[in-house]
This record gives C-alpha cells, sequence and structure tokens, in this order.
C-alpha cells in the first residue's frame, strides 16, 4: 500500500504557482472508490475497530503499518458506493487529510507539504482560499497543516509501535478462506496478525511493559476487529459484483 494509493497527480504546494487556488467542499469520495486499504494510526483503533478489520501489511524498506481492509480484491473498496458515499461512521484520517499529503522529496530532509491537482475540488472561482492577497496562509490552509503535522506525529508513534511487536515476534502471517454465498471460496494472503498463542506466551516483564505503554490495548482492538472481515464478504455479497474466480488446486 502507497501512500499515494488515489493521489493521481500529487505536487508540492507552491505559494506563488497556487496563489489563487480554491478547495470546493464535497461529500464525495469516489477519489477512495479504488484503495482496497488503508493506513491507520493506532490512535485511530478505538473506532475502526468497531467497523474494520486492522491488519498489519510490510511497505517499502521494510517498515511494518496497520491498514483497514476496505475490499477482498485490488481496487475494490466496499465502503465508498457508486455514488461516492462513505458507508461507515468513520472516516479513517488518512482519508480526511485528502487532497493533501506530506511527502518526501528527494534531497530534502524536511517533509513537503503536496496537494492532488487532478482533485476536481480544486478551482479558482469558488471555495476555501488557500493564500490570502499578501500570499500568507489562510485559517483554512493553517488548519489543514497543523492535521498534517499531528498526523505525521501519529504515524511515528504507531509505526515504533508495530516496531515493538516485530522485536516481540508476535506478528505471523495471516491465512484466511472467504466462504462465498454461491458456494466457492478464495483465500486472502500476504497480511500480518498477532499470534494470541505467542501473545500469551510472552514473558511477564514483556507483557507488563506492553500494558503500560498501552499497546496490549491496541493489540486487543486489533484482535477484535478480525470478525469484521467477514462483514467484507456479505458487503461484497451485497453488491453483486463479479466474484473473483474460484482457486485452482495445489
Amino acid at each position: 500500500m502507497s501512500d499515494a494509493v488515489y493521489y493521481e497527480k500529487p505536487v508540492t504546494l507552491d505559494r506563488d504557482k497556487h496563489r489563487n487556488l480554491k478547495v470546493r467542499a464535497t461529500a464525495s469520495f469516489g477519489f477512495a472508490g479504488k484503495a482496497n486499504s488503508l493506513y491507520l494510526a493506532g490512535v485511530e483503533f478505538n473506532e475502526a475497530c468497531k467497523e474494520f478489520a486492522i491488519v498489519f501489511t510490510r511497505v517499502a524498506g521494510g517498515r511494518t503499518v496497520p491498514v483497514a481492509m476496505l475490499g477482498l480484491r485490488s481496487h475494490e473498496n466496499l465502503f465508498v458506493d457508486a455514488d461516492g458515499k462513505w458507508d461507515a461512521a468513520y472516516v479513517p484520517a488518512f482519508v480526511r487529510r485528502y487532497p493533501f499529503v506530506l511527502a518526501e522529496l528527494p534531497g530534502r530532509q524536511e517533509m513537503a507539504v503536496c496537494v492532488d491537482e487532478a482533485f476536481d475540488g480544486l478551482n479558482q472561482a469558488e471555495g476555501e482560499a488557500l493564500f490570502d492577497a499578501a500570499g500568507n496562509d489562510t485559517p483554512f490552509l493553517h488548519n489543514a497543516l497543523d492535521f498534517l503535522r499531528r498526523y505525521q506525529a501519529e504515524y511515528l508513534r504507531t509505526e515504533a509501535f508495530c516496531q515493538r511487536l516485530e522485536q516481540a515476534g508476535l506478528l505471523v502471517e495471516m491465512n484466511a478462506k472467504a466462504d462465498l454465498v454461491d458456494g466457492r471460496s478464495f483465500t486472502i494472503n500476504g497480511l500480518l496478525i498477532v499470534d494470541e498463542k505467542k501473545l500469551l506466551a510472552l514473558p511477564d516483564a514483556t507483557v507488563l511493559s506492553l500494558f503500560r505503554s498501552g499497546d496490549m490495548h491496541m493489540v486487543s482492538m486489533h484482535l477484535v476487529s478480525l470478525s469484521n472481515m467477514q462483514k467484507l464478504v456479505d458487503r461484497m455479497a451485497a453488491r453483486k459484483s463479479p466474484l473473483p474466480p474460484a482457486p485452482r488446486p495445489g
């Protein structure tokens, strides 16, 4: 999964080039319609676990991150309908920050603020201005940048949490089988979950450390969330979308 999963044309926000740019509010989440999973910060687990299956995956550089499962197939988000409506009570911060994103640029130590120029809400006629007449940040842009900074801070905390899970040897590959209403089934692999047997076998000192750090609570929410995997199958069946082919024997 990439941070640019639905950013079609991300460019560095430029005070001169984008001086007259405005962001028109939209209720459509169509831009996320092909994202079958999205990054989750640990602080989001409490709400996300009520609706999404939270699993882990390894990304570029060997890093491990948690994601919310939104679909069972590539380029399918079962929580965005044909009209672009988000069909869940909780919207992940990964989505809420759009069309802005912080990105690492070659040769620069600090992260740059980027905006997706392909977002149809960007224009020069109506909406919230990014810069005032003097070229200074508007309150709207200030709030957006503050959200990005807080998001990045939570990202780093979550990354440290995942590193501790890896160091404790708790993550194992998930091999789930989804049974479809027409009798076919297919498997979901390549994702990671916490192994409950390994969790119970941890030394007392490690368990205490995980508890005091708040990690154990996050692990519990992750494990509880896995029951939502069946709900993805139910959503796919309800849409009556073409089903994936049955796996071949062997």
